[in-house]
């Protein structure tokens, strides 16, 4: 799905869901309006892919703290099927014309940005605009500025902004940040990270540059956030280099990219990102000893050891529904999210420097 043909489709697919036409597709019981759910926080999710489908759904129905109370799509054909196996009401069915509508809507609180990257800052601040909390997918947005208008928009409204880096939640993570912080291995000399799959699709829209394609968006950004997290520090200069075995695929956007991130206390991280090459593993080498996760970032089967023996594997059932549960509670308790908007801007600050490095052929200051 290049650019042309997925905002041609969406334009198709909105001017058939005018809020006017909408039909009673489905008998719903209000199971999942607030009524049923007093005391949850309602999300709305926008673009109904395979992120939304096959994990964002499923882990709603698995918080304690929020459910799943509306959608948001420009494909009609998904809404019976979305409204059948979620007990949707009809009024809780919008398409990204009408979604504004939300603002009178009281089951829904937050609206979740799950479009492809370039189309998040666009519906993100449309969503800060209704009055109601934001999440948004990673990565945050294309350009700095584009985080920053999404920054704005949210203090402008008062409402939260969180971005979904859902590793960021999840206690094995939280425990390598701890002993890097702790030195439980001596000064850390050394972080490799890593994140990258094949992906064989000839027709989808991370292979179109204006929808946000590219490797160093889509899973470059998990090296980059782990570098950063790890550390607790935030990268001075990068080294970059931008590779391809199918130029025929990747003209306009990135398969593989390696780089060298350097922190103020001269610590090197090696970081690499492909959408040609799989690859999955965060290691944190010390003075004294190192300790590694392999995978560090898939949905489920996280595995990692230390050098003196530890060993460690899933600790939840579910990554998404602890994120979201997290960012459920921050809002219920008016508390801090754990990774706010500000997050994902340094990550694309971070991006954008390993661009131009990789264009110029030199070291690039961030």
């Amino acid at each position: 799905m290049n650019r042309r043909n997925f905002l041609h489709n969406t334009m198709l697919s909105t001017s058939a869901l005018s809020l006017a036409s909408f039909p009673l597709i489905w008998p719903s019981s209000k199971k999942n309006s607030k009524q049923n759910n007093e005391d949850k926080i309602g999300v709305a999710l926008v673009g109904l892919g395979s992120y939304s489908k096959n994990q964002l759904a499923p882990a709603l129905e698995l918080t304690e703290h929020c459910y799943l109370s509306g959608i948001v799509t420009g494909s009609p054909e998904k809404i019976p099927e979305w409204q059948k196996k979620y007990d949707i009401p009809d009024g809780n069915v919008y398409n990204y014309e009408n979604m504004d509508n939300i603002a009178n809507n009281d089951d829904i609180d937050v609206i979740y940005i799950v479009l492809p990257s370039g189309m998040h800052a666009e519906y993100a601040i449309k969503a800060a605009n209704t009055g109601k909390h934001v999440w948004c997918e990673k990565p945050m947005a294309k350009t700095v500025e584009e985080c920053q208008s999404i920054i704005d928009a949210c203090k402008k409204n008062n409402v939260k902004l969180s971005i979904g880096y859902r590793m960021q939640h999840e206690p094995n993570t939280q425990q390598f940040k701890k002993w890097a912080q702790e030195k439980k291995f001596g000064e850390t000399k050394m972080i490799e990270a890593v994140a990258g799959f094949y992906d064989s699709r000839t027709d989808h829209w991370r292979l179109d540059k204006e929808l946000g394609g590219g490797a160093l968006y889509d899973m470059g950004v998990y090296a980059i956030n782990a570098a950063r997290y790890v550390l607790q520090q935030e990268p001075i200069s990068v080294m970059a280099y931008e590779s391809t075995t199918r130029p025929e695929l990747f003209h306009e956007v990135d398969e593989t990219m390696n780089f060298i991130l350097e922190f103020p206390d001269g610590l090197k991280a090696n970081c690499a990102t492909s959408l040609g090459i799989r690859m999955n593993r965060l290691i944190v080498t010390g003075h004294d000893g190192h300790f590694r996760m392999e995978p560090f970032q898939s949905y489920s089967g996280l595995k990692g050891f230390a050098s003196d023996g530890t060993q460690f594997s899933d600790k939840i059932k579910n990554q998404q529904a602890k994120q979201m549960d997290n960012d459920a509670l921050a809002i219920k308790e008016n508390k801090d999210v754990m990774v706010p908007g500000e997050e994902g801007l340094k990550d694309i600050k971070v991006v954008e420097a390993i661009f131009k490095s990789a264009e110029e052929g030199s070291r690039v200051e961030i």
